[in-house]
């Protein structure tokens, strides 16, 4: 479903990007979910979006095998960095005022940090538990332990800058990349999160709010 699926992705009409991704348990961890997948898409348009997940053959046969299905549609805020040599989300022109906000981060470590890098993950995440804008976390990648990203859902903006650059563990792991330089590519970016279908173990992250 992951390794034969790329030509029904890569062909797929009005479609700029796309990234189909492994995840890791419990949120950030390099131990592997065999229970998730994701899929990561960039569109030109939300027609040619709802034309793929309505017609497409592969997503029709990913329903058919999943006990759940959960979709996010999110509108790009600001993204710097790259991915694969490129940076895929451009800032869209329909923003609104509403307040959540979904964060995607995503790096490619050099594998002489790779050690480092994972002893000190723990240390950069305790405080999410106790952070209550924390809507939804989840580790996503494209190869496991090297190519790694997080996906995550926030109530609001204060709740996601409180994590990000007042708390102890990841200020000091921001302060680790940027001595160690332990990233060989490295993408941030943050996006309005606009609609939602599906459930997420019965729910919808979104419905927190």
């Amino acid at each position: 479903m992951m390794q034969f699926a790329q030509a029904a992705f890569s062909n797929a009409k009005g479609q700029e990007f796309y990234k189909l991704l492994g995840t890791g348990r419990d949120g950030f961890d390099p131990k592997p979910d065999f229970g998730v997948y994701a899929v990561l898409q960039v569109w030109k348009s939300e027609e040619a979006a709802n034309d793929f997940f309505n017609n497409a053959r592969i997503i029709k046969k990913y329903r058919k095998k999943a006990a759940e299905c959960y979709q996010i549609f999110m509108r790009n805020i600001a993204a710097r960095g790259k991915w694969d040599g490129q940076n895929p989300f451009r800032k869209s022109d329909d923003l609104d005022d509403t307040l959540t906000y979904a964060v995607i981060t995503r790096a490619t470590i050099k594998i002489r940090f790779l050690l480092r890098f994972w002893g000190f993950v723990p240390k950069s995440q305790q405080d999410l538990k106790t952070n209550t804008g924390l809507l939804f976390t989840k580790g996503i990648g494209e190869i496991p332990f090297k190519n790694m990203a997080t996906f995550s859902l926030w109530k609001d903006l204060d709740s996601l800058n409180k994590f990000a650059y007042q708390t102890e563990g990841h200020v000091k792991a921001i302060g680790k990349t940027r001595e160690l330089g332990w990233y060989s590519e490295e993408l941030f970016s943050r996006f309005q999160p606009y609609r939602s279908s599906g459930s997420w173990f019965g729910g919808n992250p979104l419905e927190k709010v």
